[in-house]
């Protein structure tokens, strides 16, 4: 088995119920790698995975939830990371990504994806600010469309476990 399912299970990150998910679709089991990756153990395991399988110039996460990911990647790769908003503010300099990520090649991260909403607004939010981005590396997949749904659009999807690996 997937150490890393091993390890989301240890951590309680499968959760049974009626959910409803980002997506608006209903679910009987939630995911939370976000409350999972608050044990920095975790994190930094997930972090150096992710470090050590792949090439990238800066990583980035949306947030809430690819944002602490993006940061322990890039501690572990010792390498730049990027922030991209939910939404653009309307006060300050107004940007959706916080880093410079322009004429980069640039590494998504996300906790879990399900539609591949969030991983396909997270690359087009790259790719408008003039990153090379077609990569996203997802902790669990729920194996909902995202892979299809990203493949449409020239990305491709890694995940580190596939939801079908801790049902």
């Amino acid at each position: 088995m997937n150490a890393l399912a091993d390890l989301l299970i240890q951590y309680k990150a499968l959760e049974f119920g009626d959910f409803t998910l980002a997506s608006g679709a209903k679910s009987r089991y939630y995911v939370d790698v976000k409350t999972a990756i608050t044990n920095p153990d975790f994190l930094a395991r997930i972090a150096q995975e992710i470090a050590q399988r792949y090439e990238f110039d800066i990583v980035a996460g949306v947030a809430v939830g690819g944002v602490p990911l993006a940061v322990a990647v890039s501690l572990a790769a010792k390498k730049p990371f990027a922030i991209i908003r939910a939404e653009e503010k309307d006060h300050g300099k107004k940007s959706v990504i916080i880093g410079d990520v322009a004429k980069k090649n640039v590494l998504l991260v996300e906790d879990v994806t399900t539609s591949g909403g969030s991983a396909l607004y997270g690359i087009s939010m790259l790719r408008n600010a003039g990153a090379t981005a077609d990569r996203v590396v997802t902790v669990v997949d729920r194996e909902q469309g995202a892979k299809d749904t990203l493949e449409k659009q020239g990305i491709g999807l890694f995940p580190l476990v596939r939801v079908s690996e801790i049902l």
